[in-house]
């Protein structure tokens, strides 16, 4: 078990968010976090990178209790964020950014990942290498924030709605990228709210509703359950 959450519980404030919320992940697992907006779901990735701290339960990773850790030990220990609306920073090229991140965060993994092979996976990513990050697109800066995730070198690799906003040819490219990761063994985190496209992405659906999780399975049992769609998540 690669990540394990178990009973976690936490908010802000005196306002609390999640109520005694489980997840698991098994090594080469992509697994979607499915639900409305404002139901737990950003908060619960939140929990896991260390940056909202828990009043109960534990995160597991890796074998670890990572519970309480500082954001900085939990991704060092292999956990990379690509995060909603990408953040990336204005004043570094492309190949700068891929620089300043690469470490080497799973060397039992098969892929390693370095600036070179992350513009050899994102052509259009090479093409712009000396351009800032405010020069790129919304599509260029979603390749790059992947990238700059990937180049770390994770053993789970969290996508928060990695395809928001984007033009539907680049939605598509973004799609086709992670079921490479995915084909390559690359365990992964993922919150959008294509559910037809994770259909065909995810081992594991986890729909959560208002801070706890009312359903999980599989692909094809979600396929199956339409009715889940409508009661859940909106579609």
């Amino acid at each position: 078990m690669i990540l394990e959450v178990r009973g976690v519980e936490t908010g802000y404030g005196s306002s609390q968010v999640l109520f005694g919320v489980d997840l698991q992940i098994r090594a080469g697992q992509v697994v979607a976090v499915l639900g409305r907006n404002g139901m737990g779901k950003t908060t619960l990735l939140r929990s896991v990178l260390g940056l909202l701290p828990l009043h109960r339960g534990s995160v597991h990773f890796a074998g670890q209790d990572i519970s309480g850790w500082r954001p900085d030990r939990i991704a060092r220990a292999g956990i990379a964020i690509v995060p909603e609306g990408r953040l990336c920073f204005p004043n570094l090229t492309v190949r700068e950014h891929l620089t300043a991140f690469a470490a080497n965060r799973n060397p039992e993994g098969g892929q390693v990942w370095t600036p070179d092979t992350v513009f050899e996976f994102f052509p259009r990513l090479a093409e712009r290498a000396h351009n800032m990050g405010n020069q790129l697109s919304g599509g260029e800066q979603q390749m790059l924030a992947i990238g700059r995730a990937l180049v770390t070198n994770p053993r789970l690799l969290i996508l928060d709605e990695a395809t928001e906003g984007l033009a539907p040819m680049v939605r598509e490219e973004i799609w086709q990228c992670l079921a490479q990761l995915r084909a390559s063994g690359q365990t992964i985190l993922v919150i959008d709210k294509y559910v037809e496209r994770l259909l065909g992405l995810a081992d594991q659906h986890v729909i959560i509703e208002r801070g706890k999780v009312v359903w999980q399975g599989s692909s094809a049992q979600l396929d199956a359950d339409r009715t889940l769609w409508t009661r859940y998540l909106g579609v």
